[in-house]
């Protein structure tokens, strides 16, 4: 039966597979139709248009756009036709979208130049493709040659190309058809039939044992290669049946032989069940007696109705009673009962009696002996046929387990009494964990759970959310001067303030220091104001601490976020920007967080970032300024400032940028920088015969407190009478630091002379002038400029000068913007001049060009700016 089975299988499989070949070729057979119509039908729909040409080899583009339009109207799958007369591309249709191709050169194309050559030497249709068109795409070119003239002066005009769209050839022809039943590949590029490459479909068909079919095109073929989609079905669908049929046919045979050994073995095997069966009740009987020996369960019987007791030895045992089999009755039972439990068991034995026929009771008894015992007791009514109805069932004492129950309940209550402790000390440490030990406010910690919980809130509903970051001022001191006990009482009293003023609802933390956040549930600008005044208000009075007055004010930054998701972290950034805004603006005040301040701080940012890239890039210069003697104007030395050649923006002045390097503390980087190329441009200048007698080079305060600057400019061997540096008026109060002190005595043993930079405009005092006792005072250009309309200015000025000269100081005068300016400082007594109308900044070869257009001897009087 296996091998007629095994037979009809395979005869089977070789009919199924026939047909599934049937159907494939079918498939095929229309496949390869239409794609042989379509391409046929777009190329005989070209041949019009090269009758027209020969006729009229000069035409136009819009004459060849006219004819071409024609074509494209049917249904073709044409994408464009191309005229190429000596093989050059001129015309095209349709042009949109097509005009990288114009003037495509076939002859100078490596992938088209062949087909093109070969249309033209056999003057018949080449067909080639597809491939990779020039504009864009993938089509299958046709390239007809175009000759004109009569047969005896027959001449080659050009090359006419048909681009066939492969997409819609493809989609037209069904080989893209989602329903398609079969898998095709095609091989046969450029038409070379089953010698071709392969440009459609996947390479498996053709290891797949697939059906062959050619499309015969106009200039060579095409083979095609098609298997069922999915591949060869191994196993027809079917197999199951026959296999089915000859296992049914088997089961005919040998079902009568099972059925008979089966009742057979069934027999047998009842036989065994019942002998099992009586030796598993003796095995249980003998069981229960032991477990009711051991276990010391005792066995009752009552009879209903004529009122008979039988109790075993273990319930007389349980009862205190003698063991001697003796007759019992109901007040056995009745009498050892105890007194506070006989009125419950009596009516539970009723009720299972009377009602349920299930008993089940706990009660105490008290023995003869005057013992208390806890019993158990279960049992159930049941009455056989021509028998009074009795209930039996097993009492057992329980007293242990009583008692034992009574210590669980015991342990319980002490282990709740524990979890409830356990439970206040979790909840002070969570407390403790979200608040700050010393104001009791919520922490960092539990502040951002609060922002996260009220913007989930606010997206849900559409609403706002508003914070208020607060910044002490003068706490410090307040440390510094009356200790950290006081401190913590301020921080204390602070917390009481907010608390006090804010909203119902309003969140308050502290984060840290002495900074605070409120989360409020205002939006409204004015009502936020209002909250953030009353603070600001309740702040500046007075705090009495141990007999001193603590003043102390607070700098608020007001954010509010309206956008969807709300964002608790951009919420915290742009508070924190309103907070600085509020601190540089004279703190003690709160500042609303803006777009505009947005756009400085991302712009402050920006410049930050590009300040950085600039020192990578080397991209801050030096520029000079020549300095004139006043009476002379020989140029007695010249100012290195420092300039940004920003790669973008050009040469930028140090107020552009210098705000955003000193927030940087790049500053001295850039002092730095400008003096090596100071000290690298006048050894330059010296090797070109350039005479400049000195450089002055400004130097910040923060390049004036670093200890390692006298080292390093010990390093760099610098001339002494060179070079000087200019320092800024503020530096030189009368307490200067130490740090400051040390090194511009150590400068100045370097042989570096030290000017002061922008005096009149900051604080220096004559003691700070006589302690220093710089070279030059440089007069700033603020006091310079007003001189030539104001007295009072020349007047300010010229007790400067007085100033300078009595402390053996030489003046000079920046910012001399006019030839005014100039006369006007040199009669008040400046020895030198600084300024555009005698020369801007410039760089350093600049410098030299200017020194040498100068001639030996000035004329008289001023010369103009620049």
């Amino acid at each position: 039966m296996l091998i007629v089975a095994w037979y009809a299988t395979v005869q089977n499989q070789v009919l199924y597979e026939q047909r599934m070949r049937a159907d494939v070729t079918h498939e095929l057979s229309v496949v390869r139709a239409k794609l042989e119509g379509n391409i046929n039908g777009d190329i005989q729909l070209v041949r019009g248009l090269i009758a027209t040409l020969a006729t009229e080899p000069h035409m136009s583009q819009s004459r060849f756009a006219d004819l071409a339009a024609g074509l494209f109207e049917e249904h073709s799958q044409l994408h464009n036709i191309a005229a190429a007369p000596d093989l050059v591309v001129r015309l095209m249709y349709p042009l949109a979208g097509n005009e990288s191709a114009i003037g495509l050169d076939y002859r100078a194309n490596p992938v088209q130049r062949d087909a093109a050559e070969r249309a033209r030497d056999t003057g018949e249709l080449v067909l080639a493709g597809p491939l990779n068109l020039v504009q864009g795409g993938s089509g299958i070119i046709a390239r007809y040659p175009v000759f004109i003239g009569g047969a005896g002066q027959r001449q080659f005009w050009g090359i006419v190309s048909a681009v066939v769209d492969t997409a819609r050839l493809y989609a037209d022809s069904g080989l893209t058809d989602p329903n398609l039943g079969i898998d095709i590949a095609i091989v046969g590029r450029d038409g070379l039939g089953a010698t071709g490459a392969q440009f459609f479909g996947d390479a498996m068909v053709l290891a797949s044992r697939p059906v062959i079919a050619d499309v015969v095109l106009p200039s060579g073929s095409w083979r095609l290669a098609a298997i069922p989609r999915g591949g060869w079905i191994a196993v027809p669908p079917n197999s199951w049946l026959i296999w089915l049929s000859f296992f049914l046919l088997g089961l005919l045979v040998t079902l009568p032989i099972l059925v008979a050994g089966r009742l057979r073995d069934e027999r047998q095997r009842n036989l065994d069940v019942l002998s099992s069966r009586e030796a598993e009740l003796q095995r249980l009987s003998r069981r229960l007696g032991l477990a009711l020996e051991t276990s010391q369960v005792g066995v009752f019987e009552y009879d209903l109705e004529t009122g008979a007791l039988l109790w075993d030895d273990n319930v007389n045992a349980l009862f205190g009673l003698p063991q001697d089999g003796g007759p019992r009755g109901y007040s056995h039972w009745h009498d050892a009962l105890h007194p506070d439990d006989l009125a419950r068991a009596q009516e539970e034995f009723q009720i299972a009696t009377r009602d349920t026929g299930r008993y089940r009771s706990e009660y105490r008894i008290v023995t003869p002996e005057g013992e208390t015992r806890h019993v158990r007791a279960i049992g159930a009514v049941y009455k056989d046929p021509g028998t009074s109805a009795k209930i039996v069932g097993v009492n057992w004492d329980v007293s242990s387990d009583v008692a034992l129950n009574e210590n669980l309940k015991l342990a319980k209550r002490l282990t709740e009494a524990r979890n409830a402790e356990l439970e206040a000390a979790k909840a002070s440490i969570e407390h403790n964990a979200l608040h700050d030990s010393l104001t009791g406010l919520p922490n960092r910690r539990y502040l951002d759970d609060v922002l996260r919980q009220r913007a989930a809130a606010a997206d849900g509903s559409e609403g706002a959310l508003s914070l208020l970051h607060l910044d002490l001022d003068r706490f410090k001191q307040i440390n510094d001067t009356l200790g950290h006990a006081a401190g913590d009482a301020v921080l204390i009293h602070v917390s009481e303030i907010l608390q006090a003023n804010i909203q119902p609802g309003d969140f308050a933390a502290r984060i840290g220091g002495d900074e605070f956040v409120v989360v409020s549930t205002l939006s409204e600008h004015k009502a936020l104001a209002a909250l953030a005044d009353r603070i600001v208000v309740r702040m500046r009075r007075p705090f009495s601490y141990q007999g001193y007055e603590c003043r102390f004010g607070v700098s608020i930054g007001i954010a509010t976020e309206r956008s969807h998701p709300l964002d608790p972290n951009r919420l915290m950034i742009n508070g924190d920007i309103a907070l600085y805004r509020a601190k540089s603006r004279g703190r003690n005040r709160y500042e609303f967080f803006t777009e505009a301040l947005q756009s400085e701080v991302s712009r402050t940012k920006r410049i930050a970032d590009e300040i950085l890239s600039g020192f990578e890039n080397n991209e801050f210069i030096a520029h000079y300024q020549p300095q004139f003697d006043a009476e002379t104007l020989e140029v007695v030395g010249v100012e290195a400032l420092a300039r940004w050649h920003h790669p973008t923006d050009g040469i930028l002045a140090p107020r552009q940028f210098l705000d955003v390097a000193e927030e940087l503390n790049v500053v001295a980087t850039i002092d730095r920088i400008v003096l090596e190329q100071a000290l690298a441009q006048a050894s330059l200048w010296e090797r070109q015969g350039v005479t400049i007698p000195k450089i002055a080079v400004n130097v910040s305060a923060r390049r004036l407190q670093d200890e390692a600057l006298v080292g390093a400019l010990r390093a760099m061997n610098i001339r002494p009478g060179r070079l000087s540096f200019e320092l800024v008026e503020s530096i030189f109060l009368d307490e200067t630091d130490e740090v400051v002190r040390w090194n511009i005595e150590q400068i100045r043993q370097l042989g570096i002379d030290i000017e002061i930079d922008d005096f009149g405009t900051g604080y220096a005092s004559i003691v700070s002038l006589m302690r220093l006792k710089p070279s030059r005072l440089k007069i700033d250009q603020q006091l310079i400029k007003p001189i030539s309309e104001s007295a009072t200015q020349r007047q300010i000025v010229g007790a400067i000068v007085d100033i300078g000269r009595s402390l053996d100081i030489e003046v000079l005068g920046e910012g001399v913007e006019t030839l005014q300016h100039a006369d006007i400082l040199r009669n008040l007594g400046c020895r030198v001049l600084q300024g555009h109308a005698l020369a801007p900044p410039m760089s350093g070869d600049d410098v030299a060009d200017f020194m040498r257009r100068r001639t030996a001897a000035l004329p008289s009087g001023l010369p103009k700016a620049g």
